[in-house]
């Protein structure tokens, strides 16, 4: 399940751009890949990002993993359902289970669209 509406990077996160605001998540292939979710650490409202560096993490039953900063901005709001309830993010990637909005303020060159993420996929999907 690859939306044709989103942006995708090479560690697996999607983007929703609205305007100058994107939402963020893991896509459906990360989470199917980790299993089941157990702990997210997201930053804050008001913590800065810069593209390439670490946001967070996410802990399954399998494996601790990175989250990385798709774009650079401001975090202007957090799932904060996750925190009790990271299993949103399993059961529904592209919806319930979206991680942050950001305030983009750069970066982004090097994302993907939904045709160009489904070949990244098919070619092993490797960073």
């Amino acid at each position: 399940m690859v939306p044709e509406d989103l942006k995708y990077t090479r560690e697996h996160e999607w983007l929703r751009m609205e305007g100058d605001t994107a939402t963020i998540g893991i896509t459906d292939h990360a989470q199917e890949e980790m299993g089941d979710l157990v702990f997210v650490e997201l930053p804050a409202e008001g913590d800065s990002l810069a593209t390439g560096k670490v946001l967070g993490t996410v802990e399954s039953v399998k494996a601790v993993s990175e989250l990385f900063a798709p774009v650079d901005g401001e975090v202007v709001a957090v799932n904060a359902a996750l925190i009790d309830r990271p299993e949103l993010v399993n059961q529904d990637p592209y919806g319930e289970g979206w991680m942050l909005r950001v305030r983009m303020a750069g970066g982004g060159e090097d994302l993907m669209n939904a045709a160009e993420y489904q070949s990244y996929l098919q070619d092993g999907g490797d960073a």
